[in-house]
C-alpha cells in the first residue's frame, strides 16, 4: 500500500507560479516512476509531467517550458514547479506513483484566475 499526499495548490493570478508537492509513504520510493496528472472541468484526465526512477523527465506539450517535475528520493517527495500559469491550467492535480501498479493521491485544486 502506497499513500500519496499532495499539497501546494491554491488560487493564483495568470502569470503566477505554484509549487505542488507530493509525499509518498513507501520506502521503495526511488524505484517508482512518478507522474502528475490533472483533470480540468469537463475534460479528460491528462498526464502533464513524468519522471522515471532514473530521473528522466517528460512533459505534455502544453506545459513544456513552464512546468518542471523533480524528485527527492531521500525525502520521498516529488514536486511540480508551475510557472507562467494560465487560466487553462485550472484543474485538480493528482500525484501518481507506478511500480507494477498505479497509486493515486487525493488531488489538489489549482485555480488560475484574475
Amino acid at each position: 500500500q502506497v499513500q500519496l499526499v499532495e499539497s501546494g495548490g491554491g488560487l493564483v493570478q495568470p502569470g503566477g507560479s505554484l509549487r505542488l508537492s507530493c509525499s509518498a509513504s513507501t520506502n521503495s520510493f526511488s524505484s517508482y516512476a512518478m507522474r502528475w496528472y490533472r483533470r480540468a472541468p469537463g475534460k479528460q484526465r491528462e498526464c502533464v509531467a513524468a519522471i522515471t526512477s532514473l530521473g528522466r523527465t517528460d512533459y505534455v506539450d502544453s506545459v513544456k517550458g513552464r512546468f518542471t517535475i523533480s524528485r527527492d528520493n531521500a525525502k520521498k517527495m516529488v514536486y511540480l514547479q508551475m510557472n507562467s500559469l494560465k487560466p487553462e491550467d485550472t484543474a485538480v492535480y493528482y500525484c501518481n506513483a507506478y511500480y507494477t501498479k498505479d497509486w493515486w493521491g487525493q488531488g489538489t485544486q489549482v485555480t488560475v484566475s484574475s
